[in-house]
Protein backbone atom coordinates (compact mmCIF):
# COMPACT_ATOMS: atom_id res chain seq x y z
CA UNK A 1 0.00 0.00 0.00
CA UNK A 2 0.82 3.91 -0.53
CA UNK A 3 2.58 5.17 2.67
CA UNK A 4 3.51 8.73 3.67
CA UNK A 5 5.63 7.91 6.51
CA UNK A 6 7.90 4.81 7.36
CA UNK A 7 11.19 3.55 8.79
CA UNK A 8 12.89 4.36 11.78
CA UNK A 9 11.55 7.69 13.64
CA UNK A 10 13.29 7.65 16.96
CA UNK A 11 11.22 9.61 19.78
CA UNK A 12 14.11 12.33 20.60
CA UNK A 13 14.87 12.85 24.35
CA UNK A 14 15.50 16.15 25.96
CA UNK A 15 19.49 16.73 27.26
CA UNK A 16 19.66 18.93 30.20
CA UNK A 17 22.56 21.04 31.38
CA UNK A 18 23.79 19.46 35.24
CA UNK A 19 21.29 22.40 36.39
CA UNK A 20 18.63 21.42 35.06
CA UNK A 21 17.92 23.80 32.27
CA UNK A 22 17.56 22.52 28.33
CA UNK A 23 20.70 22.08 26.84
CA UNK A 24 20.29 23.19 23.21
CA UNK A 25 24.11 22.21 21.92
CA UNK A 26 23.54 18.47 23.01
CA UNK A 27 19.80 18.52 21.39
CA UNK A 28 21.61 19.97 18.40
CA UNK A 29 23.96 17.30 18.56
CA UNK A 30 21.40 14.02 19.19
CA UNK A 31 19.75 15.57 15.94
CA UNK A 32 22.65 15.23 14.10
CA UNK A 33 23.63 11.99 15.78
CA UNK A 34 19.79 10.92 14.49
CA UNK A 35 20.31 12.73 11.01
CA UNK A 36 23.52 11.12 10.58
CA UNK A 37 22.19 7.47 11.32
CA UNK A 38 19.90 7.25 8.40
CA UNK A 39 16.55 7.78 10.23
CA UNK A 40 13.28 8.79 8.45
CA UNK A 41 12.00 11.19 10.80
CA UNK A 42 11.73 12.48 14.51
CA UNK A 43 9.35 12.00 16.89
CA UNK A 44 9.50 15.35 19.24
CA UNK A 45 7.70 15.62 22.59
CA UNK A 46 7.37 12.03 23.39
CA UNK A 47 7.49 9.95 26.33
CA UNK A 48 11.39 10.14 25.60
CA UNK A 49 11.58 13.49 25.04
CA UNK A 50 10.27 13.66 28.86
CA UNK A 51 7.28 15.75 27.73
CA UNK A 52 5.13 15.84 30.91
CA UNK A 53 8.19 17.33 32.63
CA UNK A 54 8.71 20.02 29.69
CA UNK A 55 7.42 23.68 30.60
CA UNK A 56 5.60 25.01 28.03
CA UNK A 57 8.42 27.43 27.27
CA UNK A 58 10.77 23.95 27.73
CA UNK A 59 8.38 22.52 24.96
CA UNK A 60 8.89 25.38 22.03
CA UNK A 61 12.78 25.45 22.64
CA UNK A 62 12.99 21.83 21.99
CA UNK A 63 10.84 21.95 18.92
CA UNK A 64 12.52 25.15 17.75
CA UNK A 65 16.09 23.82 18.26
CA UNK A 66 15.32 20.75 16.66
CA UNK A 67 13.50 22.06 13.71
CA UNK A 68 16.51 24.38 13.66
CA UNK A 69 19.31 21.70 13.36
CA UNK A 70 16.98 19.64 11.21
CA UNK A 71 16.71 22.24 8.59
CA UNK A 72 14.40 19.91 6.70
CA UNK A 73 16.12 16.88 6.62
CA UNK A 74 13.78 14.50 7.70
CA UNK A 75 9.63 14.63 8.62
CA UNK A 76 9.16 16.58 12.49
CA UNK A 77 6.33 14.22 13.87
CA UNK A 78 5.38 16.41 16.86
CA UNK A 79 3.22 15.43 20.08
CA UNK A 80 0.45 17.34 21.33
CA UNK A 81 0.23 16.18 24.36
CA UNK A 82 -2.22 17.61 27.00
CA UNK A 83 -5.51 15.83 28.76
CA UNK A 84 -8.69 17.39 26.64
CA UNK A 85 -9.22 17.90 22.95
CA UNK A 86 -9.24 21.91 22.69
CA UNK A 87 -5.93 21.60 24.95
CA UNK A 88 -4.75 19.16 22.28
CA UNK A 89 -6.11 21.38 19.76
CA UNK A 90 -4.11 24.41 21.16
CA UNK A 91 -1.23 22.78 21.40
CA UNK A 92 -1.23 20.91 18.35
CA UNK A 93 -1.36 24.61 16.61
CA UNK A 94 1.61 26.11 18.69
CA UNK A 95 3.92 22.55 16.99
CA UNK A 96 2.32 23.35 13.67
CA UNK A 97 4.29 27.28 13.63
CA UNK A 98 7.27 26.00 14.91
CA UNK A 99 7.60 23.23 12.62
CA UNK A 100 5.81 20.36 12.81
CA UNK A 101 5.24 17.88 9.68
CA UNK A 102 2.60 15.86 11.30
CA UNK A 103 1.20 15.88 15.46
CA UNK A 104 0.66 12.45 17.33
CA UNK A 105 -2.06 12.57 19.71
CA UNK A 106 -3.13 9.95 22.33
CA UNK A 107 -6.80 9.86 23.61
CA UNK A 108 -7.72 12.14 26.77
CA UNK A 109 -6.25 11.64 30.23
CA UNK A 110 -6.85 12.69 33.47
CA UNK A 111 -9.96 13.10 32.35
CA UNK A 112 -10.62 9.61 30.57
CA UNK A 113 -13.10 8.82 28.16
CA UNK A 114 -14.89 5.99 27.04
CA UNK A 115 -14.96 4.86 22.81
CA UNK A 116 -17.66 7.50 21.55
CA UNK A 117 -16.24 10.46 23.46
CA UNK A 118 -12.17 9.45 21.79
CA UNK A 119 -13.87 9.45 18.74
CA UNK A 120 -15.13 12.59 19.16
CA UNK A 121 -11.91 14.00 20.15
CA UNK A 122 -10.06 12.67 17.58
CA UNK A 123 -12.32 14.11 14.58
CA UNK A 124 -12.22 17.76 16.32
CA UNK A 125 -8.85 17.74 16.19
CA UNK A 126 -8.35 16.81 12.72
CA UNK A 127 -11.24 19.19 12.15
CA UNK A 128 -8.97 21.94 13.11
CA UNK A 129 -5.63 21.18 12.25
CA UNK A 130 -4.58 20.69 9.12
CA UNK A 131 -1.62 18.24 8.97
CA UNK A 132 -1.44 14.06 9.31
CA UNK A 133 -2.43 12.67 12.71
CA UNK A 134 -0.52 9.84 14.62
CA UNK A 135 -2.85 8.36 17.44
CA UNK A 136 -0.71 7.36 19.60
CA UNK A 137 -2.17 4.19 21.48
CA UNK A 138 -0.23 4.48 25.38
CA UNK A 139 -2.53 3.08 27.73
CA UNK A 140 -0.20 2.60 30.55
CA UNK A 141 0.53 6.77 30.05
CA UNK A 142 -3.82 7.09 29.54
CA UNK A 143 -5.24 4.33 31.34
CA UNK A 144 -7.52 3.64 28.18
CA UNK A 145 -6.50 1.07 25.31
CA UNK A 146 -7.52 2.29 22.12
CA UNK A 147 -9.79 0.15 20.35
CA UNK A 148 -9.54 -1.48 16.89
CA UNK A 149 -12.39 -1.17 15.45
CA UNK A 150 -12.25 2.27 16.28
CA UNK A 151 -8.68 2.78 14.73
CA UNK A 152 -9.27 1.50 11.64
CA UNK A 153 -12.46 3.42 11.07
CA UNK A 154 -10.36 6.72 11.59
CA UNK A 155 -7.99 5.71 9.15
CA UNK A 156 -10.35 4.77 6.99
CA UNK A 157 -12.14 8.03 7.38
CA UNK A 158 -8.75 9.87 6.82
CA UNK A 159 -8.89 11.32 10.40
CA UNK A 160 -5.54 10.02 11.47
CA UNK A 161 -3.29 9.11 9.23
CA UNK A 162 -1.51 6.00 11.62
CA UNK A 163 -1.11 4.68 14.72
CA UNK A 164 2.39 4.37 17.02
CA UNK A 165 1.62 1.84 19.27
CA UNK A 166 3.56 1.51 22.70
CA UNK A 167 0.25 -0.40 24.29
CA UNK A 168 2.42 -3.71 24.42
CA UNK A 169 -0.63 -5.74 23.61
CA UNK A 170 1.20 -8.04 20.99
CA UNK A 171 -2.23 -9.44 20.13
CA UNK A 172 -4.16 -6.29 19.55
CA UNK A 173 -1.31 -4.86 17.39
CA UNK A 174 -1.02 -7.92 15.14
CA UNK A 175 -4.90 -7.40 14.82
CA UNK A 176 -4.47 -4.13 14.38
CA UNK A 177 -1.72 -4.37 11.03
CA UNK A 178 -4.58 -7.16 9.76
CA UNK A 179 -7.41 -5.04 9.82
CA UNK A 180 -5.56 -2.04 8.32
CA UNK A 181 -3.74 -3.90 5.64
CA UNK A 182 -5.96 -2.47 2.93
CA UNK A 183 -6.06 1.56 4.18
CA UNK A 184 -3.94 3.62 1.56
CA UNK A 185 -1.44 6.39 3.38
CA UNK A 186 -2.28 4.55 6.79
CA UNK A 187 0.98 3.57 8.68
CA UNK A 188 1.40 2.12 11.81
CA UNK A 189 4.81 1.92 14.09
CA UNK A 190 5.98 -0.03 16.75
CA UNK A 191 7.39 1.25 20.06
CA UNK A 192 8.23 -2.00 21.01
CA UNK A 193 12.47 -1.82 20.72
CA UNK A 194 12.75 -6.16 21.07
CA UNK A 195 10.32 -7.14 18.54
CA UNK A 196 10.59 -5.33 15.65
CA UNK A 197 11.87 -7.59 13.32
CA UNK A 198 8.19 -9.31 13.81
CA UNK A 199 6.11 -6.08 13.42
CA UNK A 200 7.60 -5.56 9.89
CA UNK A 201 7.31 -9.20 9.22
CA UNK A 202 3.49 -8.78 10.16
CA UNK A 203 3.11 -5.70 8.18
CA UNK A 204 4.15 -2.45 10.42
CA UNK A 205 5.35 0.28 8.13
CA UNK A 206 8.29 0.71 10.70
CA UNK A 207 9.26 1.87 14.28
CA UNK A 208 9.39 4.60 16.90
CA UNK A 209 12.61 2.99 19.03
CA UNK A 210 13.59 5.36 22.04
CA UNK A 211 17.03 2.88 22.09
CA UNK A 212 17.01 4.37 18.84
CA UNK A 213 18.88 7.87 20.41
CA UNK A 214 21.55 5.10 21.14
CA UNK A 215 21.54 3.18 17.71
CA UNK A 216 19.86 4.97 15.23
CA UNK A 217 22.53 3.08 12.60
CA UNK A 218 21.59 -0.30 14.18
CA UNK A 219 17.59 0.12 13.51
CA UNK A 220 18.15 1.12 9.61
CA UNK A 221 20.28 -1.63 8.81
CA UNK A 222 16.95 -3.93 10.69
CA UNK A 223 14.25 -1.99 8.68
CA UNK A 224 16.38 -2.33 5.37
CA UNK A 225 16.96 -6.03 5.78
CA UNK A 226 13.37 -6.57 6.44
CA UNK A 227 12.41 -4.65 3.59
CA UNK A 228 14.72 -6.63 1.33
CA UNK A 229 13.76 -10.09 2.80
CA UNK A 230 16.47 -10.92 4.65
CA UNK A 231 15.30 -11.94 8.01
CA UNK A 232 17.91 -13.40 9.13
CA UNK A 233 19.70 -10.67 8.64
CA UNK A 234 17.15 -8.61 10.53
CA UNK A 235 16.57 -11.12 13.35
CA UNK A 236 20.74 -10.96 13.94
CA UNK A 237 20.51 -7.05 13.91
CA UNK A 238 17.34 -7.60 16.18
CA UNK A 239 19.27 -9.79 18.92
CA UNK A 240 22.11 -7.46 18.90
CA UNK A 241 19.57 -4.60 19.84
CA UNK A 242 17.85 -6.66 22.60
CA UNK A 243 21.47 -7.36 23.84
CA UNK A 244 21.79 -3.28 23.76
CA UNK A 245 18.76 -2.85 25.19
CA UNK A 246 20.08 -4.38 28.68
CA UNK A 247 21.20 -0.71 29.63
CA UNK A 248 18.02 0.00 30.66
CA UNK A 249 18.23 -2.93 33.64
CA UNK A 250 21.36 -1.48 35.04
CA UNK A 251 19.74 0.76 37.62
CA UNK A 252 18.33 -2.50 39.03
CA UNK A 253 15.37 -1.04 40.72
CA UNK A 254 16.75 1.93 42.44
CA UNK A 255 15.10 4.53 40.25
CA UNK A 256 11.63 4.61 39.00
CA UNK A 257 10.92 2.69 35.39
CA UNK A 258 10.84 6.02 33.06
CA UNK A 259 14.08 7.07 35.02
CA UNK A 260 15.62 3.75 34.26
CA UNK A 261 15.10 3.44 30.86
CA UNK A 262 15.48 7.19 29.68
CA UNK A 263 18.54 7.88 32.00
CA UNK A 264 20.29 4.69 30.49
CA UNK A 265 19.05 6.11 26.76
CA UNK A 266 21.16 9.96 28.31
CA UNK A 267 23.70 7.87 30.04
CA UNK A 268 24.77 5.92 26.80
CA UNK A 269 24.51 8.92 24.75
CA UNK A 270 26.83 10.72 27.12
CA UNK A 271 29.45 8.17 26.94
CA UNK A 272 29.45 8.14 23.58
CA UNK A 273 29.68 12.29 23.64
CA UNK A 274 26.64 13.09 22.19
CA UNK A 275 25.90 14.84 25.32
CA UNK A 276 26.88 16.87 28.32
CA UNK A 277 25.30 15.56 31.13
CA UNK A 278 22.69 12.91 32.10
CA UNK A 279 20.79 14.74 33.95
CA UNK A 280 16.94 13.72 34.40
CA UNK A 281 13.93 16.33 35.01
CA UNK A 282 13.35 16.65 38.31
CA UNK A 283 11.98 14.60 40.57
CA UNK A 284 13.58 12.01 38.58
CA UNK A 285 17.13 10.62 39.43
CA UNK A 286 19.98 10.55 36.80
CA UNK A 287 22.01 7.19 36.24
CA UNK A 288 25.06 6.77 38.65
CA UNK A 289 28.91 5.96 38.54
CA UNK A 290 28.20 2.79 38.98
CA UNK A 291 25.19 2.14 36.18
CA UNK A 292 27.17 4.42 34.35
CA UNK A 293 30.11 1.94 33.92
CA UNK A 294 27.70 -0.79 33.58
CA UNK A 295 26.37 0.55 30.52
CA UNK A 296 29.82 1.72 28.99
CA UNK A 297 30.07 -1.85 29.23
CA UNK A 298 27.42 -2.74 27.50
CA UNK A 299 28.34 -0.28 24.85
CA UNK A 300 31.56 -1.39 24.23
CA UNK A 301 30.72 -5.43 23.75
CA UNK A 302 28.46 -3.89 20.63
CA UNK A 303 30.98 -1.78 19.66
CA UNK A 304 29.10 1.94 20.05
CA UNK A 305 32.08 2.97 22.19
Amino acid sequence: MSTQFQGVIPPVITPRHADGSIDTASLKNVTKHLIDGGVSGLFVLGSSGEVPYLTNDERELVVSTIADANAGAVPLIVGANEQTTHRVIEEARKVVDLGADAIVVTSMYYAIGNASETETHFRSIHAAIDKPIFAYDVPVRTHFKLPTDLLVRLGRDGVIAGVKDSSGDDVSFRQLLLAAKDIPNFDIFTGHEVVVDGALLGGAQGVVPGLGNVDPAGYRRLFYAARAGDWTLAAREQDRLADVFEIVYTPNGRVSGGAAGLGAFKTALQVMGVIESNTMSSPMLSLNDAETAAIREILERNGLV
